[in-house]
C-alpha cells in the first residue's frame, strides 16, 4: 500500500483486563432474536433503507477490533448509564463512517453524549488502520497477480495489465482564518484533499496515497508516490512480460486517464489531436476508457458507501483525515473480501461521479519506452480485433 501522509503510530494500548469482556449495551443478543435487524437500522441511518453491510461482514470487523475497542470499555456509556458493547461502539463507528452524519444526530439515535460519538469513532480509526491493514495490499503472489492480468484482460482485451489508477477529491470546508490559503484550493475551487488509488477488476483498492492538498495535479501526486518510486527502481510492476507472435514483449503496467503521464509502467489514452487520422487509436482509446472505468466505479462505490468522505466535511483535523479516508478504504475492501451479498445488491445505485464537476486535466509528460508500449498494445488490441 502506498504511504497515507499525516500517519502517526499510536501508542500500544494495554490490553489485559477486560479486553475479552463485552459490556452488556442496547445490542446485547441475548434474548433478542432481532438484534441484527434493528442495530442494522441505527448503522444505516434510515429506517426504511437496506442494511450496507451483512451480519456476517459486521461480526468479522468486530473480531479486528476487539481488543482495542474494549479496552476500559466501562469509559464508554450510554447517557443512562449503561456501558455501551463491543457492537455497540463498532456500530456507532460505522454510522458515523457511513452516514456522515452530525455528532449530535449519532449521539442522539443512540444515546450518547456527541462527544462519546467522536471518541469511539476514533478509538474504531486507531484500531482498523492497524488490524485491518493486510485486506488493502498489492498483490503479493504470482498467483494472485495472474488472476488480476486475467480478470483486467476479459474486460476488453487489454493483456499483462495488473491495475487502474484514478484520483478523487475529498472536499473540506475550512476555517475562516485559513481561507487566505490556497494550498488547499483545487482546480474547481474547492477546498480538498485528494485520494489516490490503484484498483484492481474487482474494485478493490491495491495502493492509495491520501493526505496531499487538492491543488496537487494527479500527475504529481503520482509522482511522488511510493508506488511511483518502486517502478522506478524496478521492484514493482517487474514481473513476466508476455511474449507476443513477432517476438516483442509486453511488461506489466497500469492504465490511467490523461491527468497522467506516459510512463514506461503507466499507460494513458491518446491525445485527441492523434485520433483524426486514425481508427486504430479511436479504437484503443475506447478499450482503454472501458478498462480503467474500473477505478472510478471503485471510487464511486467508496463515496456512497462512505459518506462521511462524500460530502463536504466539516473543518476536518487534516492531520487525522488521511486516517479516516484509509479506514474507509480498508472497509471498502474488507466487503469485497467478504463478498457480502448486501453490498451487492446495492451495486445498482452507485451511478453518481466520484468527482462530479471536476473536469479532465491534461499531462503533457511523455517517456520514449512508455510511447513503444502503448503502441505495441495499440497493434495488439487492433489485431484481435480484426481477426
Amino acid at each position: 500500500m502506498g504511504p497515507v501522509r499525516g500517519i502517526k503510530k499510536r501508542r500500544k494500548q494495554d490490553k489485559n483486563g477486560s479486553a475479552s469482556a463485552s459490556a452488556s449495551g442496547s445490542s446485547e443478543k441475548e434474548g433478542h432474536e432481532d438484534w441484527w435487524e434493528e442495530l442494522s437500522k441505527r448503522i444505516n441511518g434510515l429506517p426504511k433503507s437496506p442494511p450496507k453491510i451483512s451480519r456476517k461482514t459486521f461480526e468479522y470487523i468486530c473480531s479486528l477490533v476487539k481488543d482495542d475497542m474494549m479496552t476500559k470499555a466501562s469509559h464508554f456509556v450510554f447517557t443512562n448509564g449503561k456501558p455501551m458493547s463491543l457492537f455497540d461502539q463498532v456500530a456507532v463507528a460505522l454510522r458515523r463512517l457511513g452516514s456522515g452524519d452530525s455528532l449530535v444526530t449519532i449521539g442522539d439515535s443512540f444515546g450518547l453524549n456527541h462527544s462519546t460519538v467522536s471518541q469511539v469513532t476514533w478509538r474504531f480509526v486507531e484500531s482498523m488502520e492497524e488490524k485491518g491493514l493486510h485486506h488493502l495490499q498489492w498483490p503479493s503472489t504470482q498467483d494472485e497477480m495472474n488472476s488480476i492480468k486475467s480478470k483486467f484482460e476479459k474486460i476488453k482485451g487489454f493483456p499483462n495489465c495488473c491495475g487502474a489508477v484514478d484520483v478523487t477529491h475529498i472536499t473540506i470546508s475550512l476555517p475562516a482564518s485559513e481561507h487566505s490559503s490556497n494550498v488547499w484550493l483545487d482546480h474547481k475551487n474547492n477546498h480538498s484533499m485528494v485520494l489516490q488509488a490503484i484498483v484492481d477488476p474487482d474494485m478493490k483498492f491495491r495502493d492509495i496515497v491520501t493526505g496531499w492538498p487538492g491543488k496537487m495535479e494527479d500527475s504529481v501526486i503520482f509522482k511522488n508516490s511510493n508506488f511511483n518510486k518502486l517502478c522506478d527502481k524496478g521492484e514493482r510492476l517487474n514481473g513476466k512480460k508476455l511474449k507476443l507472435s513477432e517476438g516483442s514483449e509486453i511488461r506489466e503496467y497500469i492504465v490511467g486517464d490523461s491527468g497522467y503521464p506516459l510512463l514506461p509502467y503507466l499507460v494513458v489514452p491518446y491525445e485527441e489531436k492523434e485520433l483524426s487520422n486514425s481508427e486504430t487509436k479511436a479504437k484503443f482509446n475506447r478499450l482503454h476508457l472501458t478498462t480503467r472505468m474500473v477505478a472510478q466505479r471503485a471510487l464511486t462505490r467508496l463515496k456512497e458507501m462512505w459518506r462521511i468522505i462524500h460530502g463536504i466535511m466539516w473543518r476536518p483535523d487534516k492531520h487525522r483525515l488521511p486516517r479516516i479516508i484509509l479506514v474507509c478504504c480498508l472497509l471498502h475492501n474488507i466487503v469485497i473480501d467478504m463478498q457480502d451479498e448486501v453490498v451487492d445488491e446495492l451495486l445498482c445505485l452507485y451511478h453518481n461521479n466520484h468527482d462530479s464537476g471536476y473536469h479532465q486535466l491534461i499531462c503533457q509528460g511523455v517517456d520514449d519506452k512508455g510511447v513503444a508500449l502503448r503502441e505495441k498494445l495499440s497493434h495488439y488490441l487492433n489485431g484481435r480485433l480484426d481477426s
